[in-house]
């Protein structure tokens, strides 16, 4: 039978949604610039005092090589400013760029692919103009890049000063050089133990400092102040996406001084039986004190997500 003018409509309109749901789920994944900025705002800081590089160079790169944090090369090799293989003995990870197939540096970690563009620039006599340049003058080292051919695009020096100034990335480097605008006094350190309480035992200390602790057997750590889940991601050297996932929680989750956030998979039920849910207590916050994933203490409960329980319910846990 041959296809209706109806039936070719509907097909049309079944293939837009999909296409519409698939760039939905997409963009739901995708790290915005301001994340990235905030997410490598230490590195490029930590890599203009060790090398001198300026942080806003470094990060306008970052932004124009990677995406954002969110092309294939960055997602898949760590590699956040598009150096190729060249002498490189490191792992690898083939990608069509300029040409089909080229060979490109895979690293373990956005701090050793920042670290290794530190190196990139610093050993290598075609860049050794741009240290004679001040520090402060971002234009003058974007020009320099391209002059030096770090890219073949020749926008490639105005794309940078763009992004710059329309990020203020130079009030990064200013801050290297002079510190915070209001910064007084050095704040004391966090104690992440403010916020435990005897059900939880200490595991052991972790990366910046972080205190680990114990839920139901799997480790967390508690979100401070001003904490985001870039920031918890980037200390456990761990993608966004899979600390969320891990959360179970969606992109748009902000984070309030005091959650839990854990930084490896949940169990499927908890060695408790039962809890009483509290007034708008909602069932994401008993699978995080619990140390349950949601999924399953939905299941447990015969409930849906979006589902919440009123207060008073019994939840099993188990």
């Amino acid at each position: 039978m041959n296809p209706t003018p109806v039936h070719l409509s509907l097909l049309l309109l079944l293939l837009l949604c999909d296409a519409f749901v698939g760039f939905a789920q997409r963009s739901r994944n995708e790290i915005t610039r301001g994340e990235y900025i905030e997410m490598y705002k230490p590195l490029v800081m930590e890599k203009m005092r060790e090398f001198g590089i300026p942080a806003s160079i470094a990060m306008a790169q970052a932004i124009v090589e990677s995406g954002n944090g969110n092309s294939q090369l960055t997602r898949r090799a760590n590699n956040h400013f598009g150096i190729k293989c060249h002498e490189w003995t490191g792992p690898t990870y083939i990608w069509d760029d300029d040409e089909k197939n080229e060979c490109f540096r895979k690293y373990r970690s956005a701090e050793e692919s920042f670290r290794d563009h530190s190196l990139f620039l610093t050993r290598r006599p075609r860049y050794a103009s741009l240290f004679e340049l001040d520090i402060t003058d971002y234009k003058a080292w974007a020009r320099g890049l391209r002059s030096a051919g770090y890219a073949t695009n020749p926008q490639y020096a105005a794309m940078l000063i763009r992004i710059i100034e329309e990020n203020r990335l130079y009030e990064i480097d200013r801050e290297v050089l002079h510190g915070p605008v209001l910064a007084t006094k050095k704040e004391p350190a966090f104690d992440d133990r403010a916020y435990a309480v005897p059900k939880y035992p200490e595991f052991g200390q972790g990366p910046n400092d972080r205190i680990q602790f114990l839920n139901n057997r799997r480790l967390f750590v508690f979100a401070r102040p001003g904490d985001t889940y870039f920031t918890i991601a980037n200390d456990f050297n761990m993608h966004p996406d899979k600390l969320r996932r891990l959360n179970d929680v969606e992109t748009q989750s902000k984070l309030n001084p005091g959650e839990l956030v854990f930084i490896e998979h949940k169990r499927r039920r908890s060695g408790s039986n039962t809890h009483t849910a509290a007034l708008n207590e909602t069932m994401h916050h008993i699978s995080q004190i619990y140390g349950i994933r949601l999924r399953n203490l939905l299941r447990i409960n015969n409930m849906e997500p979006g589902q919440e329980p009123f207060a008073g319910d019994v939840i099993k846990l188990r």
